[in-house]
């Protein structure tokens, strides 16, 4: 097997209606942040148990750690902001107010810039946006307009772009960090749906799992599709394994891990989880993906075999 399962982390129970989503993982103490939707909270864990909860985010729906700066940011989808704080129980918070309903989230150290893509409402005009939050001061530097609802994004720090997926029309938006108040290119998907996103920064491929299915690997510097491969059902959340050279599908229905070679691009496994569980977490070492379990709200942990 690709991912040996060692232990899970139960957390706490749902108080709503919801589950969990977007997760991230803090390099220094080892610890996982995790969206927990349902709860309006932010739980967090380690290897062994959950920890405490960061409460009063309403809806929230990402979460996303920097190492470089050592802050934990939040997408607080139910109040239109972003919480920023740093990873210790009794971090101060800033929340900056945001465009409607904050979503993905992916930053850039080296100028202090926080994308959100802001899924907005279909029926009021002008709401798809990105907004770029300086996160020195906590104020909005930017709003940008976008074609469609916004998805997952990542930043890559050698080309010093953002891209963020957006679901219809079926493209990924490109925004120079040294830009950042304007589209520079769009890349087209050839399947509905762009969802999970992330990047081989070495190889400069970019990894689009859509709702369609399938797999789509493109070229980040032109856009140009290299591959695709069929998916177990409808994706989520997907990471790319530096360190082993593996990439992660998440699928809710019908609740599994597709691994990938990110070489070959052959399907090396598919790992059984549970329904509904569409959010994973990758240790910044390569070494344990964390897949969430919505039904019976729990963390598993799995051994991935990287060095």
């Amino acid at each position: 097997m690709t991912l040996i399962p060692s232990c899970s982390v139960a957390l706490p129970e749902h108080q709503n209606s919801g589950g969990f989503d977007h997760a991230a993982v803090h390099a220094a103490s080892g610890r996982v942040y995790v969206a927990h939707t349902a709860n309006d909270a932010v739980d967090v864990f380690d290897d062994r148990q959950h920890l405490f909860s960061v409460p009063n985010l309403k809806a929230v729906a990402g979460t996303l750690v920097s190492d470089e700066a050592n802050l934990v940011f939040s997408s607080n989808r139910g109040e239109n902001t972003v919480a920023i704080f740093r990873p210790d129980p009794d971090s101060e918070m800033t929340k900056v107010k945001v465009g409607l309903g904050p979503n993905g989230l992916a930053y850039d150290p080296r100028h202090c810039l926080l994308l959100v893509a802001n899924v907005g409402d279909a029926t009021i005009p002008n709401s798809r946006t990105l907004t770029v939050v300086d996160v020195g001061d906590r104020s909005v530097r930017a709003e940008i307009q976008v074609p469609g609802r916004t998805r997952w994004a990542v930043f890559d720090p050698e080309s010093e772009r953002f891209y963020v997926n957006i679901a219809d029309p079926a493209v990924i938006a490109v925004v120079e960090a040294k830009k950042p108040n304007t589209i520079a290119h769009t890349f087209s998907i050839p399947a509905a749906g762009p969802h999970g996103l992330d990047i081989d920064c070495r190889t400069q491929r970019l990894f689009c799992a859509c709702d369609a299915g399938r797999l789509v690997i493109l070229d980040a510097r032109t856009g140009k599709t290299l591959d695709e491969r069929e998916l177990s059902g409808v994706p989520d959340v997907i990471f790319f394994n530096r360190h082993c050279g593996h990439l992660y599908v998440a699928v809710g229905d019908p609740g599994v891990i597709d691994v990938y070679d990110a070489a070959s691009m052959d399907r090396l496994d598919r790992i059984r989880t549970e329904k509904g569980a569409h959010t994973l977490a990758l240790a910044p070492a390569g070494d344990r993906l964390y897949a969430f379990l919505p039904e019976t709200h729990r963390a598993v942990i799995y051994r991935t075999g990287a060095p």
